[in-house]
């Protein structure tokens, strides 16, 4: 039966949708116990979410457990536009489009020294909307990016003090970007679809020291992950002779690009009070300057006219950037426990690099979650909210966009979770 559980597990994580609001599509929410303590949960007990956070913790697993987790993500917020003499020429809003974060987690014992575990979740989504009839459309009206790894863990315990762990990553991107097509010297209004996916190996590496009964710290090291994706390519006109695309109007095609997914360190201390209260402190590194451009070729012109629209070039050049998060637990009895949590995010997103793909500024995070557990299950809930701030960007004419100038603001994304657990 727990073959079988397992197996029900990953294909819900593999087959759900994967989004969310997150800056530089990053995703951090895992588990409800996750979401609740800020994402400070790399030393958990007994806790096959620890696949996600921290390989080399899954030995505090004791015997075999599978654990499923679902996030539900709401991002919202306000944009205004300007033109090149900085008069406002529009004030919207994004569609609001949620999405869920799943996964699904299975760890066992294989003895005193070694552990196995394997796990499926989003490290990387996200998906932002807007009105086909705005000014930001021609910058981007529509743009998903569904993810998910699955990740083979083999752990070794040492001694009391250290542990480790290495384990591969199979990674899966599908990505899809709508945006108006507007060229005036051209005679050209329509609309483009780029949607393909991809499948890349990465991998990962974690070990943890323990001081003493209180204190312990850990490191966790996720490789950088380059994806060659190939989509399908399709241009709508707007059914007028005056702003045709090629022949017909319509156009159907390919694209070529290369996404390159950042590496990244995590850096975690625990510390234990008593028996019943812990505090958590963590630091994630993250190598954003991967993201130096985001090309997109085509094998044919969507307007007909050689060297124009036979690509899509954007030069994005973020910079690496840092999350701090504290988490804190406390068990009221065997069966009983709260978390809270709060995280801050730098932004990583120069005003030139900046779209409406990502429209994110700094991030700050507050949470809080309860848990229920007995011998055999575990249940949990959280619920966060995500001040995401403000972001200026640049906008480029040359290249279509109907604006000089961005700002977003009163940006904020709603999080819920539930997690629930099983020991076999």
């Amino acid at each position: 039966m727990n073959k079988n559980f397992l197996a029900l597990g990953l294909a819900a994580a593999l087959l759900a949708p994967q989004v969310a609001g997150a800056e530089g599509f990053a995703i951090n929410e895992w588990s409800a116990e996750g979401v609740a303590m800020g994402g400070a949960r790399m030393f958990a007990e007994d806790d096959a979410a620890n696949v996600a956070y921290n390989p080399a913790s899954i030995t505090k697993v004791k015997g075999e457990v599978m654990k499923s987790s679902y996030t539900y993500l709401s991002p919202h917020g306000n944009y205004k536009l300007y033109d090149g003499a900085g008069k406002e020429i529009e004030d919207g809003k994004n569609v609001v489009h949620a999405g869920w974060a799943v996964g699904s987690y299975y760890v066992r014992q294989i003895n005193d020294k070694e552990w196995f575990g394997i796990g499926a979740f989003p490290r990387f989504a996200m998906v932002s909307e807007f009105e086909r009839a705005s000014k930001a459309s021609t910058n981007a009206f529509f743009s998903k990016l569904n993810g998910v790894s699955v990740t083979p863990t083999y752990a070794h315990k040492f001694d009391k003090k250290w542990s480790a762990a290495v384990g591969a990553e199979i990674n899966y991107v599908g990505l899809e970007l709508q945006k108006n097509l507007v060229i005036p010297t051209a005679g050209v209004n329509g609309t483009t679809q780029i949607e393909g996916e991809s499948y890349a190996l990465g991998w990962n590496a974690a070990a943890n020291y323990a001081f003493d009964d209180k204190n312990e710290i850990g490191v966790v090291y996720r490789s950088r992950i380059k994806h060659s994706l190939e989509a399908d390519l399709k241009g709508y006109g707007t059914k007028s002779p005056a702003s045709p695309l090629v022949g017909s109007n319509d156009v159907f095609g390919n694209a070529y690009g290369v996404v390159t997914l950042p590496d990244s360190w995590d850096i975690g201390y625990n510390h234990k009070f008593d028996k019943k209260t812990r505090l958590e402190l963590k630091a994630t590194r993250t190598n954003w300057s991967t993201y130096d451009a985001l090309n997109v070729y085509f094998d044919k012109s969507l307007v007909g006219i050689p060297g124009i629209a036979e690509s899509s070039p954007s030069a994005k050049n973020w910079s690496n950037g840092w999350r701090y998060a504290i988490g804190l637990e406390h068990n009221f009895s065997d069966k009983y426990a709260a978390m809270a949590g709060f995280a801050f995010d730098e932004s990583s997103i120069p005003y030139n690099g900046g779209d409406f793909m990502v429209p994110t500024g700094l991030r700050r995070t507050y949470s809080i979650g309860a848990r229920y557990n007995d011998k055999k299950q575990t249940v949990a809930v959280a619920l966060g909210w995500m001040d995401v701030g403000t972001l200026d960007f640049a906008g480029h004419p040359e290249k279509g966009d109907a604006y000089s100038s961005a700002h977003a603001y009163d940006s904020f994304t709603k999080i819920a979770s539930i997690s629930y657990q099983r020991k076999f």
